[in-house]
Order: structure tokens, then C-alpha cells, then sequence
């Protein structure tokens, strides 16, 4: 069986394993292809790793803290991201979801503010950067909130809602 090396680096702060891991087992094992690897590294080095230095910067550190040395730097978490055909079935996800490219990840947020904030703090970095993305989704079931951003290579559509189930 083939197995996935969880810790291999994405980027500085994110690693294959978060953004692969899944409460859903299947026998194919949620293993990600090169080329669905390589759209998660992108997503993270050129948003996830803006949104959480920006993030922190401005919402957690202190004036004058150092980013790199403070005790006070919250991570990003997430909640999904590379989903296998199998895993996407499961969890309900759509036919053509991005998850299933490596394209999307779902982010969970500590509330609504939280929510709106790395919102806000995502399309900053597309406007500043002239990067397009394909969705930014606000998503909320009852009193869990996440964010749905997912960028394709090409063909992105610049997608922004909000979902309540």
C-alpha cells in the first residue's frame, strides 16, 4: 500500500499531512497526486502563508513583537483540504469540487469576525498581488463557521458567497 509522507513541507507553517488528513477512511487513503501536490503548495506559499503573517500581524501580536519570535502567533487551520474521490463522496462535497485538484481548502474560523477577517485579508492579498482565485466562500452550519478559498491554476472565476446550511 502506498503511504503519504505527512511531514513533507507545503511551505514554511503547512504541511502535507493537515492539508490531506480526513476522518473519513477509504482504501484509497486520500493520497494526493503530484500534480494535486503541487496545487496545494501553491495555495499555500502564495495565500495561506500571507493570510497568516497578515492575520497575525495585525490581530495578534503586540506593537513592536517580532512575527517570528512571538508566543503569540496563531496558526491557520485546516479543516480540509486534497480530498480523493472517495473521501469527497463522503463527505459531500460536490461532483466537481476543487478539493478534488487540490485547488480548495476549508479554513476553520473562531467565529464570525474571524471569519470575515481572513475574508477581508484574502482579497487583499489578491488585489495586491493581481493573483486571481476561483472561490471564497463563507460557510457557516449552525455555530461552526469555515472558509471555503480554492484557486485553480487557470479558469478561476472569482467566486465569493455565503453559505448557511
Amino acid at each position: 500500500m502506498i503511504s503519504l509522507n505527512k511531514q513533507a513541507k507545503l511551505s514554511e507553517h503547512f504541511q502535507l499531512g493537515e492539508l490531506t488528513k480526513t476522518k473519513h477512511k477509504t482504501e484509497d487513503g486520500n493520497i494526493p497526486s503530484h500534480v494535486a501536490i503541487e496545487n496545494l503548495k501553491r495555495i499555500c506559499e502564495n495565500w495561506l502563508e500571507d493570510l497568516r503573517y497578515s492575520y497575525n500581524t495585525l490581530y495578534c501580536l503586540e506593537p513592536g513583537e517580532d512575527y517570528e519570535s512571538s508566543k503569540n502567533v496563531e496558526p491557520i487551520i485546516i479543516n480540509s483540504g486534497y480530498r480523493s474521490p472517495a473521501v469527497n463522496q463522503l463527505a459531500g462535497g460536490a461532483t466537481k469540487s476543487n478539493h478534488l485538484t487540490g485547488c480548495a481548502v476549508d479554513i476553520r474560523c473562531a467565529g464570525k469576525e474571524q471569519m470575515i477577517r481572513y475574508a477581508s485579508i484574502l482579497l487583499d492579498i489578491a488585489d495586491g498581488t493581481k493573483q486571481e482565485f476561483d472561490e471564497l466562500l463563507l460557510e457557516q452550519h449552525g455555530n461552526v463557521c469555515w472558509l471555503h478559498f480554492a484557486v485553480r491554476p487557470k479558469d478561476n472565476r472569482r467566486r465569493i458567497g455565503f453559505l448557511k446550511a
